[in-house]
């Protein structure tokens, strides 16, 4: 029955809790209290300062506070060293009159008004002790090498209990390893001793952490020695007899010093951190590892401390119970230790401690008290106070072991509940209220709150609203009248509206109304969704020199109507207080870098909703320090070892070591390479030469750069001995022709391997049956022979020697004794020419001896022959053993000598005899001059002069001619031949006033040559002009060059538009710049001509001559062809005819005597334009 009941009980509290929910109640409303800050259960006391002991609380109307010690009432007012905090239950005592231990004790605080009691957790009050070392003698240790040995500290106790650690006497930190380690109550051990482990400073300090205070131990003294320095120390005091007979202390297998035994036990409470500890002897020093029998070691929550000898396990929890082994070993065996851990639990809370309710009259609801512990707690339960069985019947109220259930609550059951939940280990002690109330509803979220949140981030907008009955909330936004639920939509039971990923479209005003049986309350709140702060461009890894800049950028994107905060951080702190560190808007600038500026450095952009980050690393790389401690090692006659410590490398690898030498015996103060090595090696073997008195260095090389050279190693004598070389570069010439002159490279000091450095010098002539002759000469580089052949091939050998004896069997070289001029020219001579500008020569070579040296080449002299006289001849050299050559560059129908010359090294030799060739025919050159005179109406004449170049026999002459209109466009071309003997022609028939250009060139059998230009004008007609100036003078004439003067000036803007713009004319810009401006541009179909173009010459065409007479006065004929000059195209082909056109512009015409364009419009100059068509 009772356990139906039990079953019962359970749905309801379940059902109900769903029902009602924990509210924070305003203040203004009435509410029992609630205690809200006390001090800790186990409360430690510093006796150097005033007793405070807290105890906070609220409550409608605020409540008043009372005080029990050891269970029975703490009357404050009578006890004047003890005085309680205004509106508050903090009881404070002034410990300047009273020891504090006086107030030693178990204190607990009541807060209470009309409408429940709370009561605080039972505070035991203990003062912090840290008591003194006691007084003792230490004396000294002395033990054999090898053993095991156990420092105990043995501190004081204290509260809390006190931090170990061994220090010697200048305060510094005993080293430990896994031979010599600090256990869990602070012995120092040492698995086995060694020799350095003697001293006379071992101090073993404990800190209470309470005081911050720290005691330190006797020093304790530890010998050590092994068997033969016991015997000799002690030897004299015990008669001779050793102290110790044993053997020495041999090698031995694991034995556990702590704990002992094959097993152990061990309990700890649930939350609390196990720590297992095995400390083992033995030699040589053994290995710790543990393992978990039951199962696998927890790894997030498992370390392993003092080189694996102590296993520690944070948090503990059940599922950490079980056996847990320990193995010690070495490699003459090993030792198990087993540890039974059980796990116990101090009462905690499985759904939390019971919560506050709120209840309308009539509503049901329920306190629970869910707990749990090894072994199982008891729940006690109390009202205001009070045990429940010993409070107030209550017929809304039913206790069911951990719950209370009321049903139908009526005005006037408020009161406070207690919870106290135990066990051995421990209690809970939990107070909840129970508050009967009738409220309409309020909500106590401020109105109008703005709300700011991240694109696709969570968005919380709370409507904290409280009731009696609880209200209930809904949401609306904006104008709409559909309330919020569903996706992206969740309502929570405190009413808070969660939107899971906020977007731009969320953004607005909503509404939450909360609602209850007695009325209605609502609330307007704003929700902005702004944009994520970003980083775009992070900063980068920099590697730089020591002295450079560095940079790193960091440029951010954020929401505009945020404000950005940037700050710039360097391993996870603030940058240094340094002026060559300068923050940008999106930049961080460090100058001058030093080695202190290693490290990361990171962007953070923050603003009032967001952040985001980056970080890099800067290196700073400098040159490496210099290779230290240089040593001589494996030294032997030819050669050494090296070895040297490496410098800092300052971040950058060192990349390779290179080694150099000064031999002071021959070239003291230089320093010169010998090796390199790469930078992985810290040693070299170096070769070495005989005879010299070395030094070393190393330099270290990195990507920055070479380090200093180190410090010179200890110099190092080799002893003489024979060259191990001969000279090099052994040559044999001669400098007069009958001597040989032998030259070589000497040796240098190093490589002369002794003393006494000389040569031996050996000749003989290259012929059969001569012998060596010899010389030894100093340390010198070369020999003269006397008296030798004239250029005969010598064999050479030069030989080092020393005061030890000769260098190797030398090579044989070949040289020549001194050369001669040749004796002997070239024969068999001869010269044909191949064309008009080309000849080839062939000739015999000449023999060998009769050169006496060196073959050079050959010169061929040769020159245009003039009355038969030689004249400024031209050399041409042949290198090498030629025979024949080509001579360039002659002039048509010449006569031409030449002779040929051998060269050797000393000079030239005679001269072959003189030969002679002829060039043919070829074209004439250019007229000498063209002129025009006796120009008339229809009719001029032209004269000339022959080509100076005839280059052949002249046969006649062509003359072409055209006419030029105003246009400057050519008309169909007129050709004469003329006869050789011919100067001059009259040209009849000719257009009055008008412009020709005229081409005159010569011929020979060839074909003609290049032609000459000249142009000029016929003289106008005086009838005509009288015709023109009466016709100029009528009125209708003039308003029609009026108009035609405005069209071309309307043009002329036109084109100076087009001009500006990149356009192109049909007629050319110079033109255009020197039309007159009565004339209008004629359209191509107006005239039958070709255009005029003329590029080759842009100077003033000599013989061009104006009219001597006529109605329009032209200074140098402004309107002549003299502004165009020759087109390229302008030529005659072979056969004599004309090709190209006569077009193009001249940038001289500004050079002229007279401009057209600077004439004034005149109706006759219109009128020679006009006819000049005619």
């Amino acid at each position: 029955m009772m356990e139906r009941r039990r079953m019962e009980a359970a749905l309801l509290v379940l059902f109900l809790g769903h029902l009602t929910t924990a509210l924070e109640v305003p203040l203004d409303l009435p509410q029992p209290p609630t205690i809200t800050h006390q001090s800790p259960k186990d409360y430690i006391i510093d006796p150097r300062e005033n007793i405070i002991i807290h105890c906070e609380a609220k409550g409608k109307p605020h409540p008043s506070f009372s005080w029990t010690r050891d269970g029975t009432h703490f009357d404050i007012d009578e006890d004047p060293n003890v005085s309680m905090r205004l509106h508050s239950g903090t009881l404070v005592v002034d410990i300047s009159r009273e020891k504090v231990d006086h107030y030693e004790g178990v204190y607990q605080c009541t807060a209470r008004n009309k409408h429940g009691t709370a009561i605080s957790n039972d505070i035991v009050v203990r003062q912090s002790r840290s008591p003194l070392w006691s007084k003792e003698e230490i004396k000294p240790i002395v033990v054999q090498e090898g053993v095991s040995l156990v420092l105990q500290c043995r501190p004081p106790a204290g509260l809390p209990p006190p931090i170990i650690f061994w220090m010697d006497n200048n305060f510094q930190k005993l080293p430990q390893s896994k031979r010599v380690s600090q256990s869990l109550n602070g012995d120092l051990y040492f698995s086995n001793v060694h020799r350095e482990d003697s001293r006379n400073d071992y101090i073993c300090y404990a800190r209470f952490p309470h005081t911050q205070t720290i005691q330190q131990k006797q020093p304790i003294t530890v010998r050590v020695l092994n068997m033969d320095a016991i015997n000799d120390t002690v030897a004299a005091f015990y008669n001779d007899t050793d102290l110790f007979s044993e053997a020495p202390t041999e090698e031995r297998k694991p034995t556990f010093l702590i704990p002992s035994g094959t097993s152990s036990s061990k309990m700890v409470l649930r939350g609390r951190v196990l720590e297992m500890e095995c400390i083992a002897e033995g030699l040589p020093t053994p290995e710790i590892s543990w393992t978990k029998m039951s199962g696998d070691l927890p790894a997030k929550r498992t370390s392993f401390l003092h080189y694996n000898k102590t296993l520690r396990i944070l948090n503990v929890s059940e599922s950490d119970a079980g056996d847990y082994r320990c193995t010690a070993r070495n490699h003459h065996g090993r030792v198990h230790h087993t540890i039974h851990v059980t796990v116990k639990a101090a009462p905690y809370w499985i759904s939390g401690a019971p919560k506050n309710l709120v209840l309308a009259p009539g509503e049901d609801g329920a306190l629970t008290c869910r707990a749990s512990g090894t072994p199982k707690p008891s729940i006690t339960w109390f009202m205001n106070g009070i045990p429940i069985e010993n409070s107030p019947v209550d017929p809304s109220r039913q206790v069911y072991d951990d719950s209370i259930i009321f049903s139908n609550i009526q005005s006037g059951s408020s009161a406070v509940y207690q919870c106290n939940v135990s066990n051995d280990y421990g209690y809970l002690l939990s107070n909840a209220f129970v508050n009967v109330l009738s409220e309409p509803p309020r909500v106590l979220t401020p109105a109008n709150k703005v709300y700011q949140v991240i694109r696709n981030h969570q968005a919380l907008m709370d409507c904290s609203s409280f009731g009696s009955p609880i209200p209930n909330v809904t949401w609306f936004k904006d104008t709409q009248s559909s309330t919020l639920d569903g996706d992206p939509y969740i309502l929570h039971d405190n009413g808070t509206l969660e939107i899971r990923i906020a977007q731009h479209q969320n953004t607005g005003k909503y509404t939450c109304v909360a609602r209850n049986s007695l009325g209605i309350s609502k609330n307007h709140i704003v929700l902005e969704v702004k944009e994520p702060t970003r980083i775009l461009k992070q900063p980068e890894y920099r590697r730089v020199q020591r002295g450079t800049s560095v940079v790193f950028e960091c440029t951010v994107n954020h929401d505009p109507s945020l404000t950005p905060t940037m700050t710039w951080l360097k391993d996870d702190g603030e940058l240094p207080d340094d002026e060559r560190f300068t923050v940008g808007s999106d930049s961080l600038t460090i100058t001058d870098v030093t080695e202190s500026d290693e490290g990361e450095y990171k962007c953070i952009m923050n603003t009032t909703l967001d952040h985001d980050s980056a970080s890099a690393t800067l290196t700073v790389v400098e040159r490496p320090e210099p290779p230290t401690d240089l040593e001589l090692t494996d030294q032997k006659k030819r050669s050494v070892q090296l070895t040297w410590i490496p410098g800092d490398e300052h971040n950058s690898p060192i990349q390779k070591f290179l080694i150099q030498y000064e031999d002071s015996l021959h070239h003291q103060g230089h320093w010169h390479n010998l090796t390199e090595v790469p930078g992985t090696k810290t040693t070299a073997h170096l070769k070495l030469s005989p005879y010299a008195h070395y030094t070393f260095r190393v330099l270290a090389l990195n990507a920055v750069g070479f380090s200093r050279p180190s410090l010179a190693s200890r110099m190092y004598k080799t002893e003489p001995a024979a060259p191990d070389e001969n000279p090099t570069g052994v040559h044999g010439f001669g400098t007069q022709h009958d001597n040989l002159v032998i030259s070589w490279k000497p040796l240098s000091g190093l490589q002369s391997n002794g003393p006494g450095l000389r040569y031996k010098v050996m000749w003989r002539q290259k012929v059969v049956g001569s012998s060596w002759n010899d010389a030894t000469v100093a340390n010198i580089s070369k020999f003269v022979v006397s008296g030798t052949p004239t250029f005969s091939q010598y064999e050479l050998k030069v030989q080092a020697v020393n005061d030890f004896g000769e260098g190797p069997e030398p090579a044989v070289v070949h040289g020549y004794s001194g050369e001669d001029l040749p004796i002997a020219a070239p024969e068999n001579v001869q010269g044909i020419a191949l064309n008009s500008s080309l000849a080839e020569v062939h000739w015999d070579p000449v023999p060998p001896h009769l050169i006496r040296g060196h073959l050079k080449g050959y010169k061929v002299y040769y020159w245009r022959n003039h009355n038969l006289h030689k004249h400024n001849p031209v050399i041409l050299s042949f290198s090498g053993n030629h025979t024949h050559g080509m001579l360039p560059g002659l002039h048509p129908f010449s006569h031409y000598s030449f002779h040929v010359r051998v060269c050797n090294g000393k000079g030239e030799g005679p001269a072959s005899k003189d030969q002679q060739f002829k060039t043919p025919e070829g074209v004439p050159g250019l007229p000498t001059s063209l002129t025009v005179t006796d120009t008339n109406l229809d009719s001029l004449t032209l004269e000339w002069t022959p080509p100076h170049e005839h280059n052949g026999h002249i046969t006649g002459y062509t003359l072409k001619y055209q006419p030029v209109n105003n246009s400057y466009e050519l008309g169909p071309a007129e050709e004469l031949a003329l006869a050789a003997n011919e100067t001059s022609v009259t040209l009849t028939n000719l257009k009055y006033s008008t412009r020709y250009k005229f081409y005159l060139n010569a011929k020979t059998l060839t074909g003609p040559g290049p032609a000459i230009s000249q142009e000029a004008v016929t003289i106008m007609d005086e009838a005509v002009a009288s015709r023109q100036v009466d016709i100029a003078t009528q009125g209708w004439f003039i308003g029609l060059m009026c108009a035609i003067a405005l069209l071309i000036l309307i043009l002329l803007i036109i084109c100076f538009i087009q001009r500006n713009k990149g356009g192109k004319y049909p007629v050319k810009e110079k033109e255009d710049a020197h039309t007159d401006p009565e004339f209008q541009p004629m359209k191509d179909d107006d005239c039958p001509f070709g255009e005029y173009s003329d590029n080759e010459d842009h100077k003033p065409l000599k013989g061009s001559r104006t009219p001597s007479n006529g109605t329009v006065k032209r200074d140098d004929s402004d309107d002549s062809l003299v502004d165009y000059g020759e087109g390229g195209d302008g030529q005659f082909n072979e056969d004599g005819s004309f090709i190209g056109q006569y077009s193009g512009k001249s940038t001289s015409r500004d050079t002229a005597g007279g401009h057209e364009s600077s004439e004034a419009p005149s109706p006759i100059n219109a009128m020679n334009s006009l006819n000049s068509f005619v």
